[in-house]
């Protein structure tokens, strides 16, 4: 079963009197569960491709079917209940509460989800740590290390059990041990959830953990490798 369908997906951005066309026709279907990097240069249009999965940005044209769901054909309201429900993020830059504590930026997402207080808190302090962050609770981001906060990151993209997680360059801030442990962990977590996991990355450790590599050259897939292990 398929839970991302991408039909000659479309996207042209403007800079200044430029044209820029990021996707020129992206024909995709990524499986139910699955662990898939899409990999390809800087302007590739790779980053492009996982925000509109996302709902983060819409398709000039063509189709792209989430979960069942038409995103063209849904309202602003709609796609953000859509992000809440069934999408977790994790962005290169962590885009953590800075004010807020481990604990408390991992609560966030059920906190908007309208989780009780004592659920969300046993939740957070559960998934921390899986992540390999009990006691670490009651750090604010600026006490953690890049690799700690990138763990954060990844808690709460999944805490609330969403459909897809969509993580664009995971390992980019961090050595190859942090990108090592991070990337092991969110492979257990894709076993034990089967949590579909997709990625945009051009970090080659990032593409021997993926069971499928699709690589996105000039806006068009390229190639589409299943893998082994």
């Amino acid at each position: 079963m398929n839970i991302v369908e991408c039909i000659d997906v479309r996207k042209t951005y403007r800079q200044g009197k430029v044209e820029v066309n990021a996707l020129n026709g992206v024909n995709l279907s990524i499986e139910k569960g699955g662990f898939v990097a899409l990999a390809g240069p800087s302007g590739s249009g790779k980053t492009t491709m996982l925000n509109i999965i996302g709902g983060l940005d819409l398709a000039d044209s063509g189709r792209v079917t989430v979960d069942g769901n038409a995103l063209a054909e849904m309202t602003q309201s709609e796609l953000a209940s859509l992000r809440l429900q069934k999408v977790g993020f994790v962005f290169q830059a962590y885009n953590l509460i800075p004010v807020l504590t481990a604990l408390e930026n991992v609560e966030y997402v059920m906190l908007l989800q309208g989780v009780p207080r004592v659920e969300r808190r046993e939740r957070a302090k559960a998934i921390l740590d899986d992540v390999g962050l009990e006691g670490k609770y009651d750090r604010r981001p600026s006490e953690l290390s890049g690799g700690q906060q990138q763990r954060v990151a990844v808690a709460r993209a999944i805490v609330s059990n969403p459909s897809i997680v969509l993580a664009d360059e995971p390992t980019a801030n961090l050595d190859s041990k942090a990108g090592t442990g991070l990337l092991e962990m969110m492979r257990q977590m894709n076993e034990r959830k089967r949590a579909t996991f997709i990625f945009s990355t051009h970090d080659e450790m990032v593409m021997d953990y993926a069971r499928r590599l699709v690589l996105i050259r000039d806006g068009l897939v390229a190639d589409d490798q299943i893998r082994e292990g």
